[in-house]
């Protein structure tokens, strides 16, 4: 059976870095053993599973098995996750146990996954879009990746009692435990005595595999530090705070069912690297990733299954002021119990307004959005309030997937005085090329300026797909309906200059401009982000003459990765092309020491 459904496209407890300004860590619960790897040629398939510490929760609902080809069958453990349902009559809901399963894998591995409720009626294995085969054998669902991937494997329909699979690349450059700028947490249970771990600058917080720590991780007027390792922070205070710092990463870590809180923090901060973060929350206000009045961010490579908004990106808000630009998501997937998986423009400064501007949104699945109360609908919503601009926002190659209550779209300047103190200054300047939705339970998308003042202006559909059927110039229809209804959608009189292009057409009869800076800044070996921004809606960028350690995503103009050269001045010429024309640009990248 094989029914598959496709969209298409030893010392290992706690070492403290010297000069680390914690208070010292205590280690609570058995130590868990350590991770094995199979015993083969470095060049050959390799797996590594990692244990679960006695004290951590595990959940029966599914046993997982891996192994490389021909190999020795492993068992993967498995963690507890909770997710949460709102009962639109109450305003609460019940929270359901759900399975999160992860290993670390090179070249090809075998999956073999058994659910204890006994024979298989159907089976899925989502994101859709990857195509991923799998067969059926009694109670037994088995599949082979050759790529990392974050799965759903989903058994007679069930989205909560599911199995949640991280299958991770083979984790590269783990830090020596003894360099005393680490600070090292090994496999086992962990527990600070005042639930935070604070991170001075220039210092690597280490999560080994089959670690837990139950405490925060907090980098506050800070740089050049770093949250690293396959380890998992698990009921903590809310996941990672990061405030008032720069040239931060996040790399490989799980947050899991944090007590309280987002599952991470960007505030008022530079230079932000976030990759192959893995969460899940169930508690009220849960978010994914939030930032506040930052500029230069990445998100690339995450799962986010969340019972509040996944992504969110707002200006002012609590002690976090001015604009918040460059953000750029990518290659990744969001789940949303409640609320939306993408949520811009809440928050903002009605005394000294701000503006939310140069947002990416890049090959991202969508997997489900459920959400009772129409102010708070929208996979992807712009919704500027406090006096807020959202400006040049790119939402491009995105697949939603049939989610169980919510609207597609939401693009709404709003006064919502739960929330703001002004109404939005507007939406200016949106492309949303590549969008597919299938599924059956949408409720109208809607597009609503407040008044001629604060308008929704010049957004670009090219190439919309809704249900398999094209949405723009040269479909069928009435000549008397607007492209809205077809969606279907409802747009206001303060929503001007919308178009629906098909793939073919062209966005612009000009060629573009470059609007980015022309100089930039990095620190050696450390994370660095360049966002090239254009006008006229290019649909791709190049970079040339790029120091060694950065790379350009000519989909999305980021210039991102380590800079490895020697320390300083480098001439790269970025351009950005569109159907007209190339446009270039001179840019200074400067690279200093730390």
């Amino acid at each position: 059976m094989n029914d598959t459904e496709s969209t298409g496209p030893s010392r290992r407890t706690l070492l403290q870095a010297a000069g680390a300004t914690v208070a010292a860590y205590s280690l609570t619960g058995a130590t868990a053993g350590t991770a094995r790897a199979d015993d083969r040629p470095a060049s050959a398939d390799k797996l590594v599973v990692y244990p679960i510490p006695s004290g951590v929760p595990t959940n029966a609902g599914f046993s997982v098995k891996a192994r490389p080809p021909g190999g020795e069958w492993r068992t993967v453990p498995v963690y507890r996750a909770r997710a949460k349902q709102i009962d639109a009559n109450t305003g609460s809901g019940p929270v359901f146990n759900s399975s999160v399963a992860t290993f670390d894998f090179k070249g090809t591995v075998e999956v073999a996954v058994t659910s204890a409720k006994g024979t298989i009626g159907s089976a899925r294995i989502r994101p859709l879009s990857y195509g991923t085969q799998f067969t059926v054998d009694g109670a037994t669902v088995s599949f082979t990746l050759t790529e990392p991937r974050n799965l759903s494997i989903e058994i007679d329909g069930e989205l909560f009692n599911n199995l949640q699979l991280h299958a991770n690349p083979i984790e590269e450059n783990a830090p020596d435990p003894d360099d005393p700028d680490v600070i090292y947490f090994g496999p086992g249970l962990h527990r600070t005595t005042d639930n935070v771990v604070k991170v001075p600058s220039g210092k690597t917080v280490y999560l080994a595999g089959g670690a837990v720590l139950t405490s925060r991780v907090e980098f506050v007027n800070v740089e050049n530090a770093r949250l690293t390792g396959r380890g998992v922070l698990y009921n903590s205070p809310s996941g990672v705070l990061l405030q008032y710092s720069r040239n931060i990463e996040i790399d490989g870590i799980t947050v899991l069912n944090p007590s309280s809180g987002y599952a991470c923090t960007v505030g008022q901060s530079k230079q932000v690297s976030i990759r192959n973060l893995h969460s899940y929350s169930h508690g009220q206000w849960g978010d994914g990733i939030d930032i506040f009045c930052s500029e230069d961010v990445l998100i690339e490579g995450v799962w986010m299954r969340n019972s509040d908004d996944c992504i969110a990106i707002y200006a002012h808000r609590w002690d976090y002021y001015g604009d918040c630009r460059n953000i750029v998501v990518r290659d990744s997937t969001l789940w949303a119990d409640v609320a939306h998986p993408v949520n811009v423009g809440t928050h903002g400064n009605t005394d000294k307004p701000e503006t939310i501007e140069n947002l990416v949104f890049s090959n991202i699945d969508i997997l489900d959005h459920r959400e009772p109360q129409m102010d708070y609908q929208g996979c992807i919503a712009l919704n500027p309030g406090d006096s807020n601009l959202v400006h040049n926002v790119r939402v491009q190659d995105i697949r939603v997937e049939d989610f169980r209550r919510g609207q597609l779209l939401n693009m709404r300047v709003m006064y919502n005085k739960t929330y703001n103190t002004s109404v939005g200054r507007g939406v200016d300047g949106v492309y949303i090329r590549n969008l597919t939705y299938t599924g059956t339970r949408a409720n109208p998308s809607t597009f609503v300026g407040y008044d001629a003042d604060h308008a929704i202006k010049n957004v670009t559909f090219q190439n919309l797909v809704i249900n398999g059927r094209f949405i723009g110039n040269g479909m069928k229809k009435p000549g008397w309906y607007k492209f809205t209804d077809m969606m279907p959608g409802y747009a206001n009189e303060h929503v001007l200059n919308t178009r629906f292009l098909n793939a073919a057409e062209a966005t612009s009869s000009s060629a573009p401009e470059v609007t980015s800076p022309e100089r930039a800044t990095a620190t050696k070996n450390q994370v660095f982000n360049h966002l090239i921004t254009a006008s006229e809606l290019p649909t791709s960028f190049a970079a040339e003459g790029l120091p060694k350690g950065l790379a350009v995503d000519t989909a999305t103009g980021l210039i991102s990765g380590t800079a490895e050269d020697n320390v300083g001045s480098f001439t790269v010429t970025v351009s950005a092309t569109n159907s007209v024309g190339t446009a270039t640009q001179s840019l200074t990248l400067t690279v200093q020491h730390a």
